[in-house]
């Protein structure tokens, strides 16, 4: 009986791993091969899911896969070095990003010149190293280590005959190279600003193509800052006729003086301007200091007016009754303190 017994398990067994390709479904997946993605929509077992979580997930996911791998196999399959390769058609489903499609980099000028102009650099394939001819031996074409061969090749330098004899070449040259670097860095930094819809300062020309002309506040602006860019502050500079200073740039330009109001000409204006000086300090989003400022109103009011009846009663008795002329002292005063007084001869 035993014997029978495992024979007709190993059977059933059998039966089961040529039934594991099919798989049945209440409601059939919605299968996209372009992006191997499955949904499937039938109800769970919530009993079964509860008691038994883990080996109910496992066997659902395992149908599931079943049947994408059935729907793949249906495909027009071919062998590439040894390996079978589906080709899968387009998908269908729309995969939500998580982020915003990355929009292309902006040229440059030098880029953009080079596109118009049809200049292409050669880069990829380019030697780290040349044999030098001066120096018989391998240098570095750029990067790590190539400013010192520089230094090794330009150790002389030929002057000219309209050169000062009493400058240095070598100070010159560097001179010339850390403005030349400046340069580059400038019209880097004015790239990037460009990118990214920056505006520029208000010296120089604009980089955007409908503002490449600039206009007369821009040109006021810039002539202002040359002419204050000095020690004195422009103050011995010449001036343009009908020259004046750009307006608002008293506040970004330190050294020049603020041209101050006009002191009011009437009292209707001089009241105007008082009004609006109280209208902005009561405007303010500070409200400890309104309610201070108005509960100090309130107890000066009362202050005043308590402090002016009580003179105008003390002023009203003083005209009703006659003042009594103050006591002396009646012979007691001390002659070795010193106390204010008429002197006596």
């Amino acid at each position: 009986m035993d014997l029978v017994k495992s024979i007709l398990e190993d059977d059933q067994k059998k039966a089961d791993l040529s039934k594991s390709t099919k798989v049945h479904k209440d409601v059939e997946l919605e299968i996209d091969l372009g992006t191997l993605l499955a949904s499937d929509y039938n109800v769970l077992d919530a009993k079964t899911l509860k008691s038994q979580s883990d080996l109910y997930l496992k066997n659902l996911t395992r149908d599931n896969v079943q049947l994408l791998v059935n729907k793949i196999w249906e495909l027009p399959i071919e062998r590439v070095d040894e390996a079978v390769v589906a080709s899968l058609p387009k998908p269908t489903y729309l995969l939500p990003r998580s982020r915003v499609i990355p929009k292309p980099k902006p040229l440059t000028k030098w880029q953009q010149f080079a596109k118009e102009k049809g200049i292409q650099t050669k880069k990829k394939g380019r030697s780290k190293l040349k044999w030098d001819e001066e120096l018989k031996k391998w240098i570095p074409t750029y990067g790590y280590k190539r400013a010192k061969t520089q230094e090794q090749k330009e150790w002389l330098i030929e002057a000219k005959d309209n050169d000062n004899p009493t400058d240095d070449p070598f100070t010159k040259a560097k001179t010339a190279k850390q403005e030349r670097q400046s340069k580059n860095e400038l019209q880097r930094l004015r790239n990037i600003a460009r990118a990214k819809k920056v505006k520029l300062p208000k010296v120089g020309l604009p980089t955007v193509a409908k503002e490449h002309f600039p206009n007369s506040q821009q040109l006021s602006e810039a002539l202002t800052i040359a002419r204050t860019s000095t020690a004195s502050v422009g103050k011995f500079q010449s001036r343009l006729p009908k020259e004046k200073d750009a307006k608002g740039i008293a506040k970004e330009v330190s050294g020049i003086k603020r041209k101050r109001k006009a002191p009011p000409l009437n009292t209707t204006e001089e009241k105007r301007r008082n009004q609006g000086l109280v209208d902005n300090v009561l405007k303010s989003s500070t409200k400890i200091l309104r309610d201070d400022y108005s509960t100090g109103v309130a107890e000066i009011k009362q202050s005043t007016t308590r402090g002016s009846k009580k003179r105008k009663g003390a002023l009203k008795n003083n005209k009703n009754k006659t003042a009594k002329k103050p006591k002396a002292g009646k012979g007691k005063r001390d002659l070795h303190k010193k106390i204010g007084g008429r002197k006596r001869r």
